[in-house]
């Protein structure tokens, strides 16, 4: 369901999925973060698989305010400033889970793409477990100081990201973060993504684009037993 998530800068538009077949609750909490192409069909279907494996699942919509573009570029300087309004947004998302009655106050970050690369920084932000795919990691790594439980995911033929799974494991374990960081051998970016762009689906997975079930459904397999661990 659609809902409005109120925020430092004014409401943020959401998409809600609640269990269905999990009892009355309450449930821990998913605040699921979209990729470049905004609150998709494909950041639903996302959100919704969460619900069905028992969490309470909220993914914000960053581009809420303003045109296309102009929300973009604002995204990505928050993100590489690793500061701004779109934390602000997933800091609101998170409070707005946690202080629910049907949620048990624990909550984790999900985020593909350009939204790996906040759940990544969002790790540090009262976050208790984050599930990063195919995020950028951030410019200065110290940021990663305290950060909670990481279960992150790469794909080796990511022509934007390489060395980045195994530059993240190291850090992660130089600061003795519990984690879980894999990279797919045959998997590129974006492979846990569903876009329906019919032809252009071959060109994209020429680049390294492209959804890879095996992949996909190996790392939700992860993603959810982490959290069984860390939020649960």
């Amino acid at each position: 369901m659609e809902l409005q998530i109120p925020a430092p800068a004014g409401p943020v538009k959401g998409y809600l999925a609640q269990p269905q077949r999990q009892g009355d609750g309450p449930w821990p909490g998913v605040v699921v973060i979209h990729d470049l192409a905004g609150m998709s069909a494909d950041t639903r279907r996302i959100t919704d698989r969460f619900a069905e494996s028992g969490y309470l699942a909220v993914a914000p919509n960053l581009y809420s305010r303003g045109g296309f573009t102009r929300c973009v570029k604002t995204v990505f300087r928050d993100l590489t400033a690793a500061r701004g309004r779109s934390f602000e947004d997933i800091d609101a998302t998170r409070t707005l889970l946690a202080d629910r009655d049907d949620c048990t106050g624990k909550v984790g970050v999900v985020g593909f793409c350009m939204g790996g690369g906040f759940a990544l920084v969002a790790a540090t932000r009262d976050f208790d477990a984050s599930a990063p795919y195919y995020g950028e990691l951030p410019k200065d790594l110290s940021i990663l100081d305290g950060a909670c439980p990481i279960v992150a995911s790469f794909g080796r033929r990511d022509p934007i990201l390489k060395g980045a799974a195994a530059k993240l494991e190291s850090e992660l374990t130089a600061r003795d973060i519990p984690h879980d960081v894999k990279e797919y051998p045959d998997a590129g970016h974006s492979f846990a993504n569903k876009f329906p762009l019919g032809p252009f689906n071959v060109l994209l997975k020429v680049v390294g684009f492209h959804y890879h079930h095996e992949s996909s459904e190996d790392s939700w397999r992860r993603v959810l037993g982490f959290f069984q661990d860390h939020l649960r």
